[in-house]
């Protein structure tokens, strides 16, 4: 047993003896490699705990750049879903214009479309624009009174621009009046009976005037038989037409031309054409003295046949007439409401729609403006003028019962209602809407147009505007 420990024992000494600076080194080297160990191990430590007090100071600062990193991640794309996102959002601006474009042209097509349908309609004389419902009676106080004629105002007409009115009366003198301000632009005096070779103007009472559609020219007519043709912008003289045979008491110009068309107590219409200072023609038919005449587009005009009691439609290119009857006395007014559809009043007391498709009236009021007269003796205001708002449902009457009474015809113009009346002291020889709409002008006088019947003292011979103000409107401003 103790060998085996003494062989063992010397077997591990023999190298020993024979390398003993190898074991030494062993040793040595075993004591560095600790050694090593430990300063790495401490150096590693100091390396960690610097890290880490690095990571606990830049902490908020690494968050913000790795969210900055992750936004730049997120925003940034590759050139190929750029281009997509490009092209998505250019056909989508696309789209949205189109959109509009496609709304732009619907409601522009609608207007014309509207228009277009207003203009068939207007042309076929089928057009009735309902405004009468939307009209309130104006305050009195707002009428206002042109004063400037020493005698009855017999007519009167407005310019298409609505910016001045031209009125005669029975002192043979012609005024040109400013709406805006009231005041008179310019004058043309009358002259004394006898001086007609001398002056320049008219010499007996002016019973009717038109105006041209394009605000050229001025017509007026007197009882001396004359048609005299005026620059409106001016007031210059240019010519005078002869030809009636007694005094002229109708004159209309056709629209959009310069024809004009002239009634006369002679029984006959002639027709002229002015821009080339010419006589047309002559229609006879009426028995006895025409006292209206009114035209519109076509070439065509209606003219009132005093007491023959028959209202007639013209038709120039054809030569030939269609005659109405309706009216129990004479009619002594009458004014188109469209191509279709006339308005007439008489001495009879009586407002008549007519219509060219019917030899009656469509609709009728008697006594339009009430009773005069003692108990018993009762007798109907006369209906002295009548005026109509072209293509619409309003027309107006005037008498000499101090009133201007409005009206609103009835759908397809049969049927009259009383709108409301408007306080007028005198003869209302003459009424004359607007085109707008905006205002009725009245022309007043002492005497009736035609004859001094009878005389009211109290009147004032000028012009009453009265202006036309629909409901919508007014609700509109006090919002």
């Amino acid at each position: 047993m103790s060998s085996f420990f003494i062989k063992k024992k010397s077997a591990s000494a023999a190298p020993g003896k024979g390398d003993k600076t190898a074991g030494q080194k062993r040793k040595g080297d075993t004591a560095g490699g600790k050694g090593r160990s430990k300063n790495l191990k401490k150096r590693l430590n100091e390396e960690i705990s610097s890290e880490s007090e690095n990571e606990g100071d830049d902490g908020p600062n690494r968050k913000r750049k790795g969210n900055e990193e992750e936004e730049d991640e997120e925003i940034e794309e590759t050139p190929q879903e750029k281009k997509l996102r490009l092209a998505k959002l250019y056909l989508e601006q696309l789209r949205e214009e189109e959109e509009k474009k496609a709304e732009a042209e619907e409601f522009e097509s609608d207007l014309v479309a509207g228009r277009l349908q207003e203009d068939v309609l207007e042309q076929k004389g089928k057009l009735q624009r309902l405004m009468a419902k939307e009209l309130v009676a104006p305050d009195p106080a707002e009428i206002r009174l042109l004063r400037g004629h020493k005698l009855s105002v017999t007519c009167l007409v407005i310019t298409p621009d609505e910016k001045y009115i031209f009125s005669a009366s029975k002192d043979c003198s012609i005024i040109k009046w400013e709406v805006e301000s009231g005041k008179k632009v310019q004058k043309i005096a009358g002259g004394r009976k006898g001086t007609e070779d001398r002056h320049v103007g008219h010499t007996a009472h002016i019973l009717c005037m038109a105006i041209s559609s394009d605000g050229k020219y001025l017509a007026t007519g007197d009882l001396n038989k004359l048609i005299m043709i005026w620059e409106a912008a001016t007031c210059k003289f240019l010519y005078k037409f002869t030809g009636h045979r007694d005094a002229v008491s109708g004159l209309a110009f056709r629209k959009g031309t310069h024809d004009l068309y002239s009634a006369s107590h002679d029984r006959s219409v002639k027709v002229w054409n002015v821009a080339e200072n010419a006589y047309v023609e002559t229609l006879f038919g009426h028995q006895d003295v025409i006292t209206g005449l009114d035209c519109l587009g076509r070439e065509r005009c209606v003219t009132a046949g005093g007491r023959d009691r028959t209202v007639r439609v013209w038709k120039i290119s054809e030569e030939s007439q269609l005659v109405f009857h309706g009216h129990e006395g004479s009619i002594d007014c009458i004014q188109l409401i469209n191509e279709e559809h006339m308005v007439s009043g008489g001495d009879d007391g009586s407002v008549c729609i007519w219509s060219v498709n019917k030899k009656r009236p469509v609709s009728r009021v008697k006594q339009a403006h009430g009773l005069q007269g003692r108990a018993g003796l009762e007798q109907p205001f006369w209906v002295s003028s009548v005026a109509a708002l072209h293509n619409s449902d309003t027309v107006a009457s005037g008498s000499h019962n101090s009133a201007v009474q409005l009206w609103k015809c009835g759908q397809g113009f049969r049927g009259l209602e009383p709108l409301f009346s408007v306080p007028v002291t005198g003869f209302v020889n003459s009424l004359k809407f607007s085109n707008s709409g905006k205002f009725l002008v009245a022309g007043v006088g002492q005497e009736h147009r035609l004859g001094r019947w009878w005389r009211t003292k109290e009147a004032k011979n000028g012009l009453y505007i009265i202006p036309l103000i629909r409901q919508n409107t007014e609700q509109e401003l006090e919002q």
